[in-house]
């Protein structure tokens, strides 16, 4: 019996944890990218001496990384390492009131307790509750395809169809902290979680607190040698079982026959396959990719996540107030928000500074700083991007230095900025939005692209446009759907 031939356009997580699980299965696996390299929006960026990750930062549930090597009888500390952090997150409100989160549950509950008076209770209920929803919804929405119906029938499932009363699904997360917390402060900061998937907490239903539950139940985690390892490490192994990788590619068009895909078209030539799985951005994939196919206008046509505007700054200085992940508050969550909703950056949004080199020796020189600086902002509209970026570099430097107590900007060394515009096109991701469709509805896990098509046979999504969603652990396991739909 002839090998059957999978081709996976794109070499982001979830392509490449599809092409390792497929290969595991005995296909033939061929990955195309445009890039010269894998990652996708984990790849590494350097500039003067500094090196910044692209995107993700903070890694969670590491052991689904390590699920891949496992499968393939290696050993993950052969090809990479992680570490928990301690704090994981370093919070500055607008009051002047920090506040560290712990990786120790009696030292969390000490620090909420202690900085904001928050009665230890309410934080062990809260914790209490995020793993109850962790534990009623895994195994169905990060594991499993929503839109087989095999996903429902089974008995771990229907036991948490029946507990659905506890996950939250008729709430906002704003509702629901804050009937929770006593302090307004602890509201905003459970409330943050909802930017994880690009959300709105005074929107997005209070399930969404399960965002939080591998940070706080299982632990912040950071690779050695910085999240670009992941992409790496994965690829290594790729290689290694025989799954081939051809960059700088751009793949025309996915080629369809009897509503069939069987194959790809670059440079007006037909590259056979009897699997075609898409990596690529699902907006990007039928406007550019399936050009004659009738398109799920219902589900491309939902609200986008948000975007972000990064500045990737290199410090001349090492500053002792700040850790290797902080959190700048704005005074008025709720503001923030709405001016999101309206498509305007917020002048005082939430400034998220992660700083690799505090841990990672290489990322900055000596004496130095390798900064990561995020607002959450609209996706673009069309915006004047360019404008709104000068701007905010103003405001995030005056805020930031306000809470550090000296003026920033004498520091800056070196310089890199990421807007909507330059995440759309460095990333194929519509409209910059950086999760593909917002989660602000209670029925948008089930709304989201599946992992299959249902109108072409052996066509199949990948990545975190579609189920389940991005970031890290959930782009990895949509390369595990794809493979599990597949066999």
């Amino acid at each position: 019996m002839s090998i059957k031939k999978v081709i996976i356009i794109g070499a982001g997580l979830g392509g490449l944890a599809a092409a390792i699980r497929l290969r595991e299965k005995n296909y033939q696996v061929v990955v195309y990218d445009t890039s010269h390299t894998v990652g996708g929006k984990t790849k590494s960026i350097s500039q003067d001496g500094f090196t910044w990750g692209f995107g993700a930062s903070l890694l969670t549930l590491p052991h689904y990384i390590d699920e891949l090597f496992l499968l393939c009888n290696k050993n993950p500390k052969d090809y990479y390492s992680y570490k928990k952090l301690d704090p994981v997150c370093k919070y500055f409100f607008s009051d002047s009131t920090t506040l560290e989160t712990h990786a120790s549950k009696e030292k969390l509950l000490e620090e909420f307790h202690y900085k904001l008076n928050e009665p230890k209770k309410n934080i062990e209920n809260y914790l209490d509750n995020i793993d109850t929803i962790f534990k009623h919804t895994e195994h169905i929405f990060l594991r499993a395809s929503l839109q087989k119906w095999a996903t429902y029938f089974n008995l771990k499932t229907l036991k948490s169809i029946f507990n659905l009363w506890k996950i939250g699904l008729f709430n906002t997360m704003f509702q629901k902290n804050s009937k929770r917390f006593l302090n307004e402060k602890t509201i905003q900061l459970f409330n943050r979680y909802a930017t994880y998937n690009g959300s709105n907490p005074y929107r997005t239903p209070a399930t969404m607190n399960v965002i939080a539950a591998p940070e706080y139940l299982q632990g912040g985690f950071i690779m050695e040698k910085g999240m670009p390892q992941v992409s790496q490490a994965i690829y290594k192994l790729a290689l290694e079982e025989g799954i081939e990788f051809v960059f700088d590619t751009k793949v025309d068009e996915i080629f369809i026959s009897n509503n069939k895909a069987t194959g790809v078209k670059i440079n007006n030539k037909i590259i056979d396959a009897d699997i075609v799985v898409s990596n690529v951005d699902v907006h990007f994939t039928y406007h550019h990719l399936l050009p004659n196919t009738k398109k799920p206008e219902h589900i491309l046509n939902q609200e986008r996540s948000t975007s972000a505007i990064i500045f990737y700054w290199g410090m001349s200085k090492v500053f002792d107030k700040l850790d290797v992940h902080n959190i700048m508050f704005s005074e008025n969550y709720a503001q923030e928000f709405a001016h999101i909703e309206k498509g305007e950056v917020y002048a005082d949004a939430t400034i998220y500074i992660f700083i690799s080199s505090k841990t990672i020796s290489g990322h900055a020189p000596q004496g130095m700083e390798n900064w990561f600086a995020l607002v959450n902002i609209p996706h673009n509209t069309g915006q004047d991007w360019k404008t709104q970026v000068d701007i905010c570099r103003k405001q995030m430097q005056s805020k930031i230095s306000k809470h550090l107590g000296e003026d920033i900007a004498p520091y800056i060394i070196s310089e890199y900025v990421n807007s909507p515009e330059t995440i759309e096109r460095d990333t194929l991701s519509f409209a910059g939005s950086l999760y593909g469709p917002s989660s602000n509805n209670k029925m948008s896990a089930f709304m989201r692209h599946p992992n299959f098509s249902n109108d072409i046979k052996n066509l199949y999504f990948a990545g975190g446009s579609v189920h389940p969603g991005g970031g890290v652990p959930l782009c990895l396991m949509s390369g595990k759907i794809v493979a599990d739909l597949v066999e």
